[in-house]
Formats: C-alpha cells, structure tokens, sequence
C-alpha cells in the first residue's frame, strides 16, 4: 500500500495522526484544480466555486458540491456544513460566536488538545467566564467511567461542553453520544472536537446528538491540507462566524464561512477525492485493518517494554498509546529529544507526549504500516533504556 504515498519507504512512518499523509491519487486531483483555476482564476473562484456577489453560478467544482460530498460522509446534510481550515479554526468559530456571563463555565477535559483548551481559556477571559477540565481516569478502564468524568464537572454555570472525539495525545475515543445524553438533561450544548475522527472511524454526526461537530478532513480521511470541516444543527447556526470576517456578514452560515477572503480552496474541492479513494479501498475493511493492526502493535509494546496501555480495545480506534520505559524520562523536553532522536537516528517517526511525569508513545496504523515496523519501535527503545 505505500506505493499510493510519497512517503520516504526509509522511514517507518508511525504518525500518520499528527498531520496525516496524502494519497498520491488524491495530490493529482488537487493539482488538476489548481490548474484548472488558474486557467481562469476570477471566473472559476468566483462564478464557480465560490459565487459572490450575486454573479451567476457557472459548471465546474464548487464549495457546495464538495461540502454535500463530504457531509454525506459523516452522516449530515451538505447545507449545515461549512469548510474551515481546521479543526481548531472550528472551535474558535463557535466560542468565538457565543456570549458568557462572568463566571460562567467552559467545560473540557484534561485530555483537550493544547490549541483547543488555549482558544476555550482566551474566550473564557474576555468575558470573565472559568474553563474547567475533568480529570479523566488514565489509564482508562472503559467508557462509562470517561462520561461519568466529565459529568462531575457540569454545573448549572457550565455553558458548553467541549468533547473530544478521539483525544490527542492518549488517543482515547470518547462515548461522545453518552456525554451528549448527560447534557442535553441539564441543556447544555455540546461542540464536538472530532479532529482524528473521519476517515478512521465511523462517524454519524446525526446519531450523536450534538449542536456542532467540527474535525479535520486531512489527517484521516485522505484530504489534502488544509481541511477542516464545521456542521451545526440549524438551530445553532444564526449568528455563527468564522474567525476572518469577509462579505457575508449577517447572511447566513453557508454566506460566511464559504468566501473569507482570497485563498487556496482546492484542499476543500479535492475532500471527495479522499473519500473515493478509501471507499475503492474499502472503507470498513480499511477501518477494521487499521483498528486490529493498532491493537496488535500496543499489545507487542507494552509486553515488550512491561509497561502500561493507555485504553482497553473499546476505547481505541486506529491509535493506542503505550508507557515508555520509565529510564526515558517523562518531562516534555524529554520526551522532545526522545522523538527526535528516533526520527534522526533511527528512522522512526512517532508521537511522544508527557503525561503524569511518564513519557508514552503515540502510534498510528494506517494501511501502509506493517508490524515489523512496530517490531523496530520496541527493539529500539528497549536499546535506550
């Protein structure tokens, strides 16, 4: 499988999650976008892809076209779904776009991506509002115990919820639908981070019960960067923005967040691209690759070094977080070099976090890994320890 990617066949590339890796397949379709457009650059972005203005739509590749493909994908329909950069960019959308009273809550986890837990602290001090994290049991013994986590924090002050879908660093899938329940019972809105979600799991934004969903297109689900994706129930729209404000002010979600400003739009118009490649694949045979390889790799780590895993099965999707040695260290400047020395010296790229004072490894399984190459990992961090 790894003759679809440009990826250096030298390194065994364990981190498909950080940024993800694009398909050659999906690279051609983007680059005959971009030649398209730049046949008739004003025509095509704003005519075809983008109409502003009140100028006649014309035939040819258009944000609504790609954003009904790919709503489709995760279970939603095309016109309450708006592209964005990336996930983060969808979070500051929506915190952004709402209004707190001092002392107000924000409620995320101690597992909330770093960039998402800044954008929730920025607002919250606008405004005088309070972030509060709950302490997820980690390791982590099932699902139940994860909501019931997040559910000692509400409080008749929370006003949001923030919810990961897969968390980052630990790469736990959360019971999303579970904690949606716990909070439409006190009405609570809930906003989905689903950043490492499509594309790796099966993701039914309908089913889950939540008021916005946004998650990156890129890492999973085969799109080039950037894409992001933002969907919000209807009731949840009026009055949502993106961060750069352009010139559909006050005209409806679909009016703002598809035309904000001059910029590469071909990562959104080649998303379908990435869906059709999986889907060729087979995309549940691919998920149920992935997740089985995953599982293998952590068990073969954790019985190798005699260390702990992150999550049980149920909580894993197509990454698992593995302790370290503890001779290794467990600051984040430790974990740093460590990274970089296996990348630099080794010829392994993986992710290392810092959790507790321990260091733990992030690893990806994608279709064009193979255990030896996790094999490789524990052999050589055995070796450091």
């Amino acid at each position: 499988m790894l003759e679809h990617w440009l990826l250096d066949p030298d390194v065994s590339y364990l981190n498909h999650g950080t940024v993800g890796a694009i398909p050659k397949r999906v690279l051609a379709r983007q680059q005959a976008l971009r030649d398209h457009i730049e046949r008739a650059p004003a025509q095509v972005l704003v005519r075809e892809v983008a109409p502003l203005f009140g100028l006649a739509a014309r035939e040819g590749p258009s944000l609504r076209g790609a954003a009904g493909e790919v709503a489709a994908f995760l279970g939603v329909e095309g016109n309450d779904l708006v592209f964005v950069d990336n996930a983060t960019a969808g979070i500051v959308s929506v915190l952004g776009s709402l209004a707190f009273e001092p002392g107000d809550e924000i409620a995320i986890t101690d597992h909330t991506y770093g960039a998402v837990a800044n954008v929730a602290a920025f607002i919250a001090r606008r405004f005088g509002a309070v972030v509060r994290a709950a302490e997820l049991p980690f390791p982590c013994p099932g699902p139940d115990a994860l909501a019931a986590a997040v559910e000692t924090i509400l409080s008749e002050r929370t006003r949001v919820i923030v919810a990961d879908h897969v968390t980052s660093d630990s790469a736990l899938v959360m019971p999303v639908a579970e904690i949606a329940r716990l909070a439409r019972a006190r009405g609570i809105p809930v906003l989905v981070d689903g950043a490492h979600a499509p594309g790796a799991i099966p993701v039914d934004i309908a089913a889950l019960g939540v008021d916005w969903y946004t998650a990156n297109m890129h890492k999973w689900a085969m799109a080039p960067r950037s894409c992001g994706v933002l969907w919000a129930k209807p009731s949840r729209q009026e009055g949502l923005h993106p961060p750069v404000v352009s010139w559909g002010l006050d005209q409806g979600m679909i009016a703002e967040f598809d035309w904000v400003g001059t910029r590469d739009l071909t990562p959104y118009l080649a998303a379908p691209e990435g869906i059709a490649f999986m889907r060729d694949l087979g995309l549940q045979a691919m998920q149920d690759h992935n997740h089985a390889l995953v599982l293998e790799a952590a068990e073969l780590l954790s019985r190798h070094w005699r260390s702990e895993r992150a999550a049980v099965p149920a909580l894993t999707g197509t990454m698992a977080t593995v302790a370290l040695p503890e001779g290794l260290g467990g600051t984040p400047e430790e974990g740093a070099r460590l990274r970089d020395a296996l990348l630099s010296e080794d010829a392994i790229e993986a992710h290392i976090a810092s959790r507790d004072d321990r260091l733990w490894v992030r690893i990806s399984a994608q279709i064009y890994n193979e255990l030896g190459e996790y094999e490789r990992l524990a052999a050589v961090v055995a070796a450091r320890s």
